[in-house]
């Protein structure tokens, strides 16, 4: 376990996560929510005694997010900005073993929403900026901090505002977030991951009709929610083949499999019967989305009263693309889906990012393998896609090299870190809030310095 008496900073980055988790800024989705203003009050407050100039964004009432900015000595010199999301995702309190808001230290972990998604790292980043200050550290091009809202819902009221708004404030040529640093392979010569892209996110709202009744006499009836029942289990039961992206061998291959595992995973024809028999359920569930376009019907919404057949449901679907789809793609897939349903259903777009994706031949990619090589000195990069959504997607958009990063520690098991995600119980260990903090400085130093 880490002494925290021996290293402050891990210290305080310890009392900022506890901090951010107990402020409870919740993003249901909806305008109202998230709250994240009490974070970016925390973190001004944490930062404006160093002199550093802070801008703040607010494009909607309680929903701020924060700029802070170490100028550069070269204005040719590249820029780099750390940017970690302050909103989590509702919780189910039944499901905990601790209190989700309590963000107590106990044996060696910080217990709390956003945990791992991604306050560790948005309070490591703020901790890392500010120690840079204090030690008079000035950087060739400029250091961007950016703690930002609405992450978790689309970030219209967050990353994708700014950008929208007021770019300048966040251009930068290289981002650092969410999520890498997890370790794999074998003990003595482990990779670290990095995410240098993601999939794409297609959402959709699917709206079915029907004839208002009385629930009294049903027979006959034109029911809406009948045909969502239907319109829903053709999208579970869909299963589109599986398509390999051109980081799906890197991944595999730093995996630390038996041969005849990593072979079968690389086998369009084998794939899915492996990964219908994988005893680890979680670790299939990630797997499969890596390579399949992914449908999930996750939010139904209408007119229902017990006594009343409704007339209109809506049903909300988080479908996930893989690189190369596009708007017709998914129009493709969903008519493949409904088949004779098809015409019935109207289609709404509420989202529509592609995938992303980021180079590596670059300056950052050797920082990044430098500064984990400083405490894992056989350990090597491997370059990874997440099947979730990030606002790095954004930063790629606006031309900059974007990759989810971070340094954690060698005990820390992916699969049981990938199952805190929106998950019970997140929790994150001591030791890799200070590797993580202590990662920052080191690839901002030796980049920038």
């Amino acid at each position: 376990m880490t002494d925290t008496r021996n290293n402050p900073l891990t210290g305080q980055t310890i009392e900022l996560l506890q901090t951010l988790i107990r402020n409870r800024c919740v993003n249901d989705g909806s305008a109202s929510s998230g709250y994240e203003s009490r974070s970016a009050d925390v973190i001004q407050t944490y930062l404006e005694g160093t002199g550093v100039d802070i801008e703040r964004y607010e494009p909607t009432a309680g929903r701020a997010s924060l700029v802070a900015r170490i100028a550069g000595t070269d204005p040719t010199a590249p820029s780099v900005c750390l940017m970690g999301h302050t909103d989590v995702v509702p919780v189910d309190p039944q499901g905990w073993s601790r209190d989700p808001f309590g963000g107590e230290l106990i044996d060696g972990e910080v217990w709390g929403r956003g945990g791992v998604d991604m306050l560790n790292l948005t309070s490591s980043m703020a901790v890392a900026f500010r120690h840079l200050m204090d030690t008079g550290f000035r950087p060739a091009g400029d250091l961007i901090y950016f703690a930002v809202a609405d992450e978790e819902s689309g970030s219209k009221h967050g990353a994708q505002w700014v950008a929208d708004n007021a770019p300048d404030a966040i251009r930068c040529d290289y981002l650092l977030t969410e999520s890498g640093g997890l370790h794999s392979g074998p003990g003595d010569a482990p990779f670290v991951g990095v995410n240098i892209g993601e999939k794409g996110v297609a959402w959709r709202k699917l709206r079915v009709r029907g004839t208002p009744g009385h629930g009294s006499a049903p027979f006959r009836s034109d029911n809406a929610l009948v045909k969502a029942a239907a319109v829903i289990q053709r999208l579970t039961a869909y299963s589109p083949a599986p398509r390999f992206h051109e980081l799906w061998t890197h991944q595999v291959s730093s995996m630390g499999l038996d041969d005849d595992t990593r072979q079968s995973l690389l086998d369009a024809g084998r794939i899915d019967d492996l990964l219908a028999s994988m005893p680890n359920a979680g670790l299939a569930r990630h797997l499969h989305a890596c390579t399949h376009t992914t449908f999930s019907c996750n939010v139904i919404e209408g007119t229902m009263k017990t006594n009343t057949i409704p007339s209109v449901i809506d049903i909300g679907v988080d479908i996930r693309t893989l690189p190369g789809e596009g708007p017709d793609d998914v129009r493709a897939h969903l008519e493949a889906a409904l088949g004779d349903l098809a015409d019935d259903v109207e289609v709404e777009i509420v989202m529509n990012d592609a995938a992303s994706i980021s180079r590596m031949d670059n300056p950052m990619w050797d920082s990044l393998q430098r500064a984990v090589n400083k405490p894992f000195p056989a350990a090597r990069l491997t370059p990874q896609m997440v099947v979730g959504f990030t606002d790095a997607r954004i930063f790629r958009h606006m031309g900059s090299v974007a990759y989810g990063a971070g340094l954690f520690s060698p005990e820390l098991e992916a699969g049981d870190y990938s199952t805190r995600f929106h998950g019970n119980d997140e929790r994150i260990d001591v030791e890799s809030l200070r590797l993580t903090t202590q990662f920052w400085l080191d690839v901002v130093r030796d980049l920038m310095g």
